[in-house]
């Protein structure tokens, strides 16, 4: 369940900025789409997690949104920019991509020109912003 992994990592940064003396009232925390993340479990352990920092730490953040960032790719030799919908990463493949997203260079290549010599440049990772 890396999703409660996720949430608590989440959490802590919210309590960090805190801590900092930053006023933190809301949060919207962007998931990458190469995340491959459970956002009904990643949204139930992050609400428990604010509610016992606000039970035991007196930190109350008042709410949150979970978006999506969808992945897109770079071509260094074309330039071509793509996303998923034009280039579809099978499924038997997206775990190993989610774990290591360097390995979609082993399985796919541009679109347009066939180099593998691409760059992931949205839709990895977690990130939190403060509302």
């Amino acid at each position: 369940m890396h999703e409660w992994a996720l949430a608590e990592a989440v959490a802590r940064t919210v309590e960090e900025l805190v801590v900092k003396g930053r006023d933190v009232r809301e949060v919207e925390v962007v998931l990458g789409e190469l995340q491959a993340v459970d956002e009904g479990v990643f949204e139930l352990a992050l609400k428990e997690l604010f509610e016992e920092m606000r039970r035991e730490k007196g930190i109350d953040v008042q709410g949150f949104k979970i978006t999506r960032e969808k992945a897109a790719f770079k071509c260094q030799v074309c330039g071509h920019t793509w996303t998923l919908e034009e280039w579809p990463v099978k499924e038997e493949f997206r775990e190993a991509v989610h774990f290591v997203p360097e390995v979609v260079h082993s399985h796919y290549s541009c679109p347009r020109c066939g180099s593998r010599d691409f760059e992931i440049t949205a839709g990895r990772g977690v990130k939190v912003r403060v509302i």
